[in-house]
Formats: structure tokens, sequence, C-alpha cells
């Protein structure tokens, strides 16, 4: 019966995915906002939702272990993953100002997480985000948002044109979205039955299945934007997500609680950041290819096998 729910739950994540793409994509084009910017807020968090409810779950009931090393893998997934499967499909395509702009702050706000961690535990000795940390993180969202929209209104020329927006197109958002959260909640809890079932550990299933699964909103997204020619949605869901993780998911989950985090947590940080140093190379012609994906999923079996090792 698990492998059955398991199956239905892709299903819903899929066709969740294609709703929610056309419906955004359509929003865009009627407030002559650049598809981009849906991409990086409106579609990104909509798919963050699921690693949003897992982790803020998990600080609430003083998980801090399962909380970070959630988002950690999640930001790994989307960006070795998300981007190298999709680029098997069709070549990932972005803009010069989202990788030079948004990508680069993606790396810049998991630096000032790093740098946070450092931080205390030089003053307190403790590996931990403190509440003050998770203030921060939430305000530098607020800006990150207002950066966004003030940058949309000086780029009129840049949005796509304008169409007509409809009460079935918002249906598609939301009934999208909420396919997208109850698909990825139903894999998640199958493949973790099913994990358990092969006699995998607790800290292997958060690290892995848990932090995969509650990326599926995003490959599926990022593959369905791609495949309809959206690459700006596809890589601006990416960045977007990876923003939103950190930023608010960490933040509001560090206010609900400080959380403490081990030597393991602290090293997948850090080879996030390489990673992300590592896809800001490969977009150096503003574009990833089959053969660039396919060392990007070689390259996250890696780090699959490594976590299962250590």
């Amino acid at each position: 019966m698990v492998y059955i729910l398991l199956i239905i739950g892709f299903i819903l994540l899929i066709k969740g995915a294609d709703f929610f793409v056309e419906g955004s994509s359509n929003l865009a084009q009627y407030f002559k906002v650049p598809s981009v910017v849906i991409g990086l807020t409106l579609v990104a968090f909509g798919t963050s939702a699921p690693e949003a409810a897992i982790s803020i779950t998990a600080a609430i009931n003083n998980s801090s272990d399962l909380s970070v090393s959630n988002i950690i893998g999640s930001n790994i997934f989307n960006l070795f993953v998300v981007l190298g499967l999709t680029s098997l499909f069709k070549k990932v395509k972005a803009s010069s100002k989202v990788i030079k702009k948004d990508y680069r702050l993606s790396i810049f706000f998991s630096l000032i997480l790093f740098a946070f961690i450092m931080i205390n535990y030089i003053f307190k000795d403790l590996l931990l985000i403190s509440r003050l940390n998770g203030l921060i993180l939430i305000l530098m969202l607020f800006f990150y948002l207002r950066y966004l929209i003030k940058n949309a209104d000086q780029s009129p020329n840049n949005a796509t044109p304008e169409s007509s927006f409809h009460v079935l197109d918002l249906f598609f958002i939301i009934g999208g979205l909420l396919l997208i959260i109850f698909g990825g909640e139903l894999t998640v809890n199958s493949a973790v039955s099913i994990a358990r079932l092969l006699g995998l550990s607790e800290r292997v299933i958060g690290l892995t299945i848990v932090a995969v699964g509650t990326s599926l909103p995003e490959l599926c997204t990022s593959l369905v934007a791609a495949i309809k020619g959206k690459e700006d949605i596809a890589v601006g869901n990416v960045i977007g997500s990876n923003i939103f993780n950190i930023l608010f998911v960490l933040g509001f989950s560090s206010l609900i609680n400080p959380l403490l985090l081990n030597l393991d947590s602290l090293i997948d940080l850090a080879l996030l950041i390489i990673g992300s140093f590592l896809v800001y190379l490969y977009f150096h012609d503003l574009q990833i290819n089959r053969r660039e994906g396919l060392s990007m999923l070689l390259l996250y079996i890696i780090y699959c096998i490594y976590i299962l090792i250590r």
C-alpha cells in the first residue's frame, strides 16, 4: 500500500506543478511583472511550503537538528538535482541580472548564516542559530523582497506582455499549490515508511529522504516550467526557494527556539556554500547544459554516499 501512496504523491506533485506554473505565469503577464520575479517570490515561496512546515514544526518540538538539516539538505538538492535534472530535458538558461544579483545574494545569505554560527561558537562555545540571528534573517528577507519589488517597478520593459487574468488562473495557483503540498507530504511520509522498512536510521532519513522529499515541489515545478519554455521561472524558483529557506524558514524557526547544530550540520552548510560557488561557475555562460547537469547529479550522489558512511 505504501508504494501505491508514493506513486499517488508523485502524480499529485507533477499535476500540481503544472497548474501552479501555468497560473503563476498568467499572473505575471497580467500584472506586467517579469516572470523571474514571480519565480523568485510566489513560486519559490509556494514550493518551499513543505520545508517551512517540517522545519518550523521540528523547531516547536525542539528538534533543532532536523529543522536545520532539512533546510541545508533541501538547498543542496535544489542546486544540484533540480537544476541538474532539469538541464537534461532542456538547457537551463538565466539572465545575467539574476545570476549576478539574486544568485550572488543567495550565496551571501548562506555565508551570513555560517558567520552567525561561528560567531556564536566563539562567544558562547555553542554551534547555534540564536533568536537574534533569526530576527536579522527575517529582516534581511524583508529588505530582499523590497529590493525585488523596487527592481521590478524600474524594469517595465523586461516584463512579459499583458494578458487577461481569469478566476480559473487563481484556481490553478491555489489548487496547484495545495496539490504540491499534499503530494509532497504524501510522498515524504511514504518514502520514510519505505526507508524504515529497509532499516535506515532516523538521522539518514532526515538528512536525505525528508530533505529530498520536501524539495520535490521545486523539482516538479522547475521541470514543468523549463519544458514549457519558462526557464526564468525554473531558475528563479530554485534561487528564491534557497533564499526563502535560509532567511524565513531558519529565521522563523530560530525565533521559536534557538537552533543547536552538530558538527555534521556545520560541515553540510560549508558544503552547500562550496557547491553554490561551483554552480555559479557553471553559470559562467548563463546556462547549464546536459553535460554540466550530469556532473551536478554525480556530485549529489557522491554527497549522499558521504552522508551514509560518515
